[in-house]
């Protein structure tokens, strides 16, 4: 019998709306699987906020809970891996462990002008991108960080003091799992603090005294898969060694196989996460798409780098036409009924519900739907959302292969929204690419856990953690159906430009 018979790898799981904990056989099976939603509050309109508190206790109970539930003993866990949610930012008292302030979430928007008026007629913009890879954004960490030091009474002379560590949700739980014992992040996480060179590997001096941030704050940082301590936390009988971590998108990733340069997945979500593979290339972006580190098992300590871009509507779109138009009752019916038409019938809609994102960048773009007639039924309409997703997709990957000078090989996808059929060949089709859906949905928990499991043995080599994630569902294109969509595209990129147009107004006039 193989000594990973009855053994698993535990995936500690920390969303933005819940924890979670699944265990992973040898096969890449899920065993068993805990979980448990947390407070989300919102102090005030843009403002989004955890209590780091809760993040922990809810992560801790769900390991004791997966336990059980997969009625499985301590000591058959061989390591734990952890993946998370990104950017959202904690300060703590390193002597007593307790938060200075509620987790800032990356969704918070209360730092967007600080960063405006700090990039406003600088050159910091390009300096930001060139080391860090990012768009200076209230997005990342680092203005999160210099929020909390300014408005938390005391906090910057205790963080100058060396008395406060900060963290991303990674290194919290590192923190506390490890008995205080770690303060360390992954490249992954580093990555999209916006304090983090990409290239030298290294907390950038001059972005810390930009931000006014104490290089005593800071976690030292470590590849994504191998030691980060053992854990040791009073209310858990577990003393397993985490010996992966890496950033949700990354870690998803990771657990498509995306190992190489080329290789790109898309996670079908509320919006979409777009990530393809430059290998060992920093690929800088003219076009808005971001460069970022992607998870990697390399022993040597080299770095492997990924483009991300993302899609701010998708599923988004399917629940506005079931819960606001009321004409999707059930949104898991939309496969069948697009393709109960031959075709959109020329109607195009544009879900730029909150602007647009890469690579239009357009903050005054509003949805819109063109091309109706009075024999527009609500499959058109129906089809023509599901074909916008991919769209979307479409202009992003082309920029990405653009700027990288890659062609696609596959675009491997998950997500809910993934499980749409009608959806996934028609990405293919206009792609022009394979369309792969991940046997295994868990593919960002899977992902941390091949990070962990590889570091020490319990799965042997990149191709048997490409395995465990084989044998999903292939779609194959159809290059008569994307000489037919040619003509689609078009009408699309036409939308696209009367909606940007519109916006333009909008801005000109001031709405």
């Amino acid at each position: 019998m193989s000594p990973a018979v009855g053994r698993y790898v535990l995936a500690i799981d920390q969303g933005t709306t819940s924890s979670r904990a699944i265990l992973f056989d040898h096969a890449g099976d899920i065993h068993a699987v805990a979980q448990r939603e947390f407070t989300q509050i919102f102090p005030e309109p843009g403002w989004v906020e955890h209590d780091p508190r809760e993040i922990l206790s809810t992560e801790v109970a769900v390991i004791s809970e997966v336990l059980v539930a997969g009625q499985v003993d301590p000591a058959q866990v061989v390591c734990a891996g952890i993946t998370n949610q990104r950017e959202t930012t904690i300060v703590w008292d390193r002597a007593t462990g307790e938060p200075v302030y509620n987790a800032i979430v990356w969704q918070c928007r209360r730092t967007a002008k600080y960063v405006e008026e700090l990039m406003d007629g600088t050159d910091w913009p390009q300096r930001i991108q060139e080391k860090t890879g990012l768009i200076p954004d209230a997005y990342f960490s680092a203005s999160k960080i210099a929020w909390i030091l300014d408005n938390v009474e005391g906090a910057r002379a205790r963080a100058e003091a060396g008395e406060l560590a900060f963290g991303t949700v990674d290194t919290w739980l590192l923190w506390n799992l490890t008995g205080g014992k770690v303060h360390a992040t992954d490249y992954t996480n580093a990555s999209r603090t916006m304090l983090f060179n990409i290239h030298t590997l290294c907390w950038d001096d001059e972005l810390l005294e930009l931000f006014d941030i104490p290089r005593a704050l800071m976690p030292e940082v470590r590849s994504s898969s191998g030691d980060f301590g053992t854990i040791d936390f009073p209310q858990l009988s577990l003393a397993a060694p985490i010996t992966g971590v890496a950033g949700d998108q990354q870690a998803a990733l990771f657990g498509q196989g995306c190992f190489g340069p080329g290789l790109a997945k898309n996670t079908y979500g509320t919006g979409c996460f777009l990530l393809l593979n430059t290998g060992d290339v920093a690929v800088r972006s003219e076009h808005g798409i971001l460069t970022t580190l992607a998870a990697s098992v390399d022993k040597d300590g080299r770095p492997h780098y990924a483009l991300e871009g993302s899609v701010f509507v998708a599923g988004a779109l399917m629940k506005w036409l079931s819960e606001e138009l009321g004409i999707l009752p059930d949104v898991g019916e939309s496969s069948a009924i697009a393709e109960s038409v031959e075709s959109a019938d020329g109607v195009y809609i544009v879900p730029a519900f909150t602007g647009l994102g890469a690579p239009y960048w357009n903050p005054y773009a509003r949805g819109a739907i063109v091309g109706l007639t009075r024999g527009s039924t609500r499959a058109h309409i129906v089809r023509a959302a599901l074909e916008a997703i991919a769209f979307q997709l479409h202009d992003i990957l082309a920029i990405m292969q653009q700027d990288a000078g890659l062609e696609l090989e596959a675009l491997c996808v998950d997500g809910g929204v993934s499980r749409n059929d009608f959806l996934m060949q028609f990405q293919a089709d206009i792609l022009g690419t394979q369309v792969k859906r991940a046997r295994q949905i868990e593919t960002t928990a899977l992902g941390a856990a091949a990070l962990a499991g590889l570091a020490v043995g319990f799965w042997d080599s990149l191709d048997e953690a490409r395995a465990l994630n084989e044998g999903g569902t292939l779609f194959e294109p159809s290059p008569e159906a994307k000489a037919k969509l040619e003509r689609r595209l078009s009408g699309w990129q036409n939308a696209m430009e009367a909606t940007l147009s519109h916006a333009r107004k909008i801005a000109e006039a001031g709405e």
